[in-house]
């Protein structure tokens, strides 16, 4: 049977190739989309999701907008990286998929509690801000969920700081609360990101796909290509928030290893580290792990194959 996710996103440049990915894999059942101030405003990035909808002929799951700013701290957006929109690059269609009426963080707990036990995956890319909240107004997900798969942090490199990545650094405090549950929850971080590189071969066998939706892409990992390489020096840009739903269609595409990890919340240069104990091998009842090795191959096989099957979806 496919794997039911809750996909809580900010589109954002990889989180519009993660909803693709997730919509065009058999071996994922997307019950829902959440968005999340980040890589923009929450809505600039609720209309990006809702415009990735329409270009992939997405129907019949709802859309929910969330937290508009963190728990605690002002908003910090990502314009260097993923532009004015938010999803720069490409000609975005107008939505034409109405929002659900309810919270972000209400669809997430109601998705959950419809389901039994251990039927729905949670698969953050953006901010942990809407998983943080759903888990304190409504603490008995905690146990329903089956896992927690997200794309943030890293336990040996930052990037928006030296020692804090994006995700994480802009609400820590929910990043704690995530990952202090006691759900089992999988760290996709930039030591495994950095590893997922769009490089010309990629772009190549993506164009070869020759439709509309594979265009898309083309023209986002363009833009997303210069923009990685003025702001951070990458020849090739890393495509982070795939690998995490990469990682629930097939766990053999990543290396994970288990251990204990936690957030900074008071460094004066560590605010927002994500810190991971190996000192030791992880105790028996650690619920946490991290992403350590990528098999590229089968990564971006599993991309090309989610736009094969997408094709070109139907006019509206």
């Amino acid at each position: 049977m496919p794997t039911k996710i809750i996909l809580d996103c900010d589109p954002g440049h990889d989180d519009a190739i993660a909803l693709l990915l997730a919509h065009g894999n058999p071996n994922i059942d997307l019950v829902a989309v959440t968005t999340v101030v980040g890589n923009q405003t929450l809505a600039k990035v609720t209309r990006n999701a809702l415009s990735v909808a329409r270009v992939a002929g997405i129907t019949g799951v709802p859309f929910a907008a969330g937290c508009a700013r963190p728990l605690v701290r002002p908003i910090e957006t990502a314009p260097s990286i993923h532009g004015e929109s938010g999803l720069d690059g490409p000609v975005l269609p107008e939505p034409t998929l109405q929002l659900d009426e309810r919270h972000a963080v209400d669809l997430i707990i109601d998705t959950i509690m419809a389901h039994e036990p251990g039927q729905i995956t949670l698969v953050p890319t953006g901010a942990l801000t809407n998983i943080a909240l759903a888990a304190r107004k409504e603490p008995r997900i905690v146990d329903r969920v089956k896992q927690v798969v997200l794309m943030g942090g890293g336990y040996h490199v930052g990037n928006w700081s030296a020692t804090a990545e994006f995700n994480i650094v802009i609400d820590p405090e929910a990043a704690h609360i995530v990952f202090n549950e006691k759900w089992p929850l999988t760290m996709i971080g930039l030591d495994l990101t950095h590893q997922a590189l769009a490089t010309p071969d990629i772009a190549r066998r993506i164009a070869a796909v020759g439709t509309a939706p594979a265009r898309f892409v083309g023209e986002l990992l363009a833009f997303f290509t210069e923009t990685y390489k003025d702001a951070q020096g990458f020849d090739y840009p890393p495509v982070h928030d795939p690998c995490a739903v990469a990682y629930v269609i097939d766990p053999s595409v990543i290396t994970v290893r288990k251990a204990p990890l936690d957030v900074e919340l008071a460094g004066t240069l560590t605010l927002g580290m994500t810190v991971a104990d190996f000192r030791a091998p992880a105790p028996a009842d650690c619920t946490t792990q991290v992403a350590v090795d990528l098999d590229h191959e089968k990564f971006w096989a599993l991309i090309v194959d989610a736009l094969e099957r997408i094709g070109d979806p139907p006019p509206d």
